[in-house]
C-alpha cells in the first residue's frame, strides 16, 4: 500500500510511534504533557495510536519537537534533522531537550550582571549585562560585548557586531552556557554554579575563549553572574555601569567571588 493510500488507523499508529520516540527524551510524561498544554490522558491516547490531535494541537506538537508533519508518514529517525543538530537522533540524549531542561528555580529568567577579568587587558575587569530567557523547552542568553573591548581588538563597535547569543544546558551542580557572536566569529564556554548569598542570586564559575594559545593572553578566567531581581530601573542602572573597571571599582561581593589575587585552577 502506498503512502498516499494509508488508512487513518495507519496514520495514527505512525504518529503514535513517532511521538513515543520523541517522548523518550523526557524523564516524565506528565511534565511533557504540561509543557505541551495537553491533557495527560489525551496525550496517552496519542501515544498509543488510539486518537489523533486536532490540526492546531498537531502544529503545537511539531513546533515543540522541532519536526514537521512528516511524522505522520515516516519514522522520525528517518527525517532530516540537519536543522536541529542538538535535538537530532545523534545528540538528543546528550544535548537535546531532555538534557537542556533548566528549571527557572535553578537558573531564573531575567537580567544578570556579570563580571570577569578582561581577556584583552588583564589589569582590568569587564562588567556586563545579559538577558536569560526561555522559549519552548530551551533556555537562551543574549548580550553585547563591551565597546572598548571590541575597539581594542580593532573590531566594529556597532550593536550588530557586538551582539552575542547562546543556550544553556544543565550540569550536575550548575549550568553551562555555549555562547557565540554572530556567524560564530568567536565563541566561549561558560560554567556557573550557585553560591550562598543573602538573596541566593549569585553564581560563580569560569569562562573560556575559543582562541589559539598565546604567551601573553588569557583564555580562561573566573566569572560571576548576579541575577537582578529588582525593578526595570535597577536593570537600567546596572546597564549604565557596564564596561571596563579596575579591581577597586568592582562591586564588593563580585570582587570577593572573583578572587583577583588568587590564581585560577
Amino acid at each position: 500500500m502506498s503512502k498516499s493510500t494509508r488508512s487513518p488507523a495507519e496514520l495514527r499508529n505512525m504518529f503514535g510511534a513517532n511521538l513515543r520516540t520523541l517522548s523518550k527524551r523526557y524523564s516524565s510524561i506528565s511534565e511533557l504533557s504540561r509543557q505541551l498544554g495537553i491533557n495527560r490522558t489525551q496525550f496517552n491516547r496519542y501515544l498509543s495510536g488510539e486518537s489523533f490531535p486536532r490540526p492546531d494541537v498537531l502544529d503545537r506538537i511539531c513546533a515543540f519537537f522541532q519536526v514537521d508533519a512528516r511524522i505522520l508518514l515516516d519514522p522520525v529517525d528517518n527525517l532530516d534533522t540537519s536543522g536541529s543538530i542538538l535535538n537530532g537522533p545523534v545528540l538528543a540524549n546528550f544535548t537535546g531537550p531532555g538534557v537542556n531542561e533548566v528549571s527557572d528555580e535553578n537558573f531564573p529568567s531575567g537580567f544578570y550582571r556579570f563580571s570577569r577579568r578582561s581577556f584583552v587587558n588583564e589589569s582590568q575587569f569587564v562588567v556586563g549585562l545579559v538577558h536569560v530567557f526561555r522559549h519552548a523547552e530551551h533556555v537562551y542568553v543574549r548580550g553585547y560585548e563591551a565597546r572598548e573591548a571590541m575597539r581594542q581588538q580593532g573590531l566594529p563597535i556597532d550593536a550588530k557586531a557586538r551582539e552575542f547569543r547562546g543556550y544553556v544546558i544543565r550540569q550536575d551542580d550548575g549550568v553551562a552556557l555555549m555562547i557565540s557572536r554572530r556567524k560564530a566569529m568567536t565563541s566561549s564556554f561558560n560554567y556557573l554554579a550557585r553560591v550562598a548569598s543573602f538573596e541566593n542570586n549569585f553564581w560563580v564559575g569560569y569562562v573560556t575563549r575559543t582562541v589559539r594559545e598565546s604567551t601573553t593572553g588569557t583564555r580562561v578566567t573566573r566569572m560571576v553572574y548576579e541575577h537582578l531581581e529588582g525593578t526595570w530601573g535597577d536593570v537600567l542602572e546596572a546597564a549604565r555601569t557596564t564596561g571596563f573597571k579596575t579591581e577597586d571599582e568592582l562591586l564588593p561581593f563580585h570582587r570577593r567571588l572573583l578572587q583577583p589575587n588568587d590564581p585560577f585552577r
